[in-house]
């Protein structure tokens, strides 16, 4: 059967259901008097008109209303079973006003008369708009579900995210104290592993908190975090027929971007990647420094006079057509049956928005290969925490440390008296006011800020009505610092994001101890 002339639009792919070959052509004539762009597939059967909706997949059909053996009636029943927007429309010559409502009603899309067929090439065009309109409608109506689950995730997170801490902070700091148990070998590492477990937790709330509250806030990422963090997102989701592999090649390189946005491009790469490898395959994603020639840009593309960050995301799949890479970034495009279309338009935004480009190279039979270049304009300094550990030893400098958990009070106060600390440990609020009241103030306090009986704001401002004016710490919920503005100004104030580590413990007390003039 031959296809429609004109080619100033878009090929739509017609499956006729016809007995009679010169219907066939007649009904095709009207198409190609409207200049409609066509491929047809012609069946008359049950078998050629499953197998045509399998591999030819229509925009659109076409068909008769009796054959022999076969039926549009019936033909009609097998494509809703598949697929409930697809257009189909009858063309006959036998089909009555009582027929054509009931076709109607069972699920067709509109009804020609062979005899009058004038309005088919108008049909077939509304039929197709509404269709396409119908997708939309629908797809949109699944991104706003998704947004709404992540919204309610988001909120789960958060809500969770305060206990997880609080159960990880013990880890933490009896994790460092073991290991400073260096005459005992099976201590020390039984202290590694505690806090090696507690750091991979926290890294673990850190990552799935920040990717579900979608934060947009700048922030230094650091290289290493980043990966790790993106590993752990990806574990359970790598079947075991690919083979994944992360390189960098300095992991503490620290540059201004977005954790959550670069952790989500990441992600909806490596997820094409890997459902573009069904039969398993090999997926590297890799990270090194660059240096770009002044050509690499194109027209319209900002350039940097400076070194660039690379991260690639490659695969062995199957690779792509040209065609499918000319529309790789239109919104909505997409090769996946269930896929949005929306993957790789919100990786090119989130590329853009750091100030970079973005490359794909792809060849059929030769895999697929993502570059996102960063530009590295003023690096940030390393803020690891490994310091100069022989400063943090205290001189007998009187801490108070109010929290409410006994067991995070315990070890806290343990581990400054470990360092040569004077540590008073209270519970709440009150308690803590009636020791100073009993030894008066101390050289530093270090305060929970999401007590429940006697709030950390409400602490701290008792604290101030006694004439506390030395350092205070406090140990606060990652992004959500405690509202301290009907409080007198404090000058040598820390917020430090919970679960602490002890080296951040003690590099923030002694900073806070000199700077407020301490011992």
């Amino acid at each position: 059967m031959p296809s429609g002339k004109s080619r100033e639009t878009p090929a739509i792919r017609v499956l006729q259901v016809e007995d009679s070959r010169l219907d066939a052509e007649l009904v095709l004539a009207e198409l190609d008097a409207d200049h409609i762009a066509y491929e047809v597939r012609l069946v008359d059967d049950e078998p050629s008109f499953v197998a045509a909706l399998d591999d030819f997949r229509p925009h659109i059909v076409l068909s008769d209303l009796s054959m022999p053996g076969f039926s549009g009636q019936h033909a009609l029943e097998l494509l809703r079973r598949r697929d409930e927007d697809l257009p189909f429309i009858f063309v006959s010559a036998t089909l009555g006003e009582e027929a054509a409502i009931e076709a109607l009603h069972n699920g067709a899309t509109d009804y020609i008369l062979k005899q009058n067929p004038a309005r088919l090439a108008s049909a077939v065009r509304r039929a197709l708009s509404e269709a396409s309109a119908r997708r939309a409608s629908r797809r949109a109506e699944a991104e706003l579900v998704r947004a709404q689950r992540f919204e309610s995730l988001a909120m789960l997170a958060g809500g969770l995210s305060h206990d997880l801490r609080n159960l990880l902070q013990p880890l933490l700091l009896a994790g460092d104290s073991l290991q400073d148990y260096q005459h005992d070998p099976r201590l020390a590492r039984l202290g590694k592993l505690v806090r090696d477990c507690g750091k991979r937790g926290l890294d673990m709330v850190h990552s799935m908190l920040s990717f579900a509250s979608g934060a947009r806030r700048a922030e230094q990422v650091r290289l290493g975090t980043l990966f790790s963090a993106f590993d752990l997102l990806m574990q359970g989701s790598v079947p075991h027929t690919v083979t994944m592999e992360l390189t960098i090649d300095d992991p503490e390189l620290s540059f201004d971007g977005n954790h959550t946005e670069l952790q989500q491009c990441l992600l909806n790469l490596c997820l094409n990647a890997i459902q573009a490898m069904p039969d398993g395959g090999r997926l590297r994603v890799e990270a090194a420094r660059v240096q770009l020639p002044e050509d690499f840009f194109q027209p319209g593309e900002p350039s940097r006079q400076c070194c660039y960050l690379c991260i690639s995301v490659i695969d062995d799949g199957p690779g792509m057509e040209p065609a499918v890479r000319e529309h790789l970034f239109e919104p909505f495009f997409t090769t996946k049956e269930a896929g949005t279309g929306l993957g790789l338009v919100s990786c090119k935004r989130i590329v853009t928005s750091h100030g970079g480009v973005m490359r794909v190279d792809s060849k059929r039979g030769r895999g697929t290969r993502f570059d996102l270049y960063f530009p590295l304009e003023g690096l940030a300094a390393d803020n690891g925490e490994a310091g100069d550990q022989d400063n943090l030893e205290g001189a007998a400098e009187r801490v108070l440390v109010v929290v409410e958990e006994a067991g995070q009070l315990s070890l806290l106060a343990d581990t400054l008296d470990a360092w040569g600390y004077q540590a008073h440990a209270s519970q709440s609020g009150t308690a803590a006011l009636q020791w100073i009241e009993a030894a008066g103030l101390p050289d530093l306090v270090v305060l929970d800020a999401d007590m429940n009986l006697f709030t950390g704001v409400r602490t701290l401002a008792a604290l101030i009505e006694q004439g506390y004016r030395h350092a205070v710490i406090l140990l606060a919920r990652p992004g959500a610092p405690p509202d301290l503005h009907e409080l007198p100004p404090l000058e040598h104030l820390y917020v430090i994001d919970k679960p602490v580590t002890t080296q951040l413990l003690l590099r923030t007390l002694r900073k806070a101890l000199r700077e407020a003039g301490g011992r």
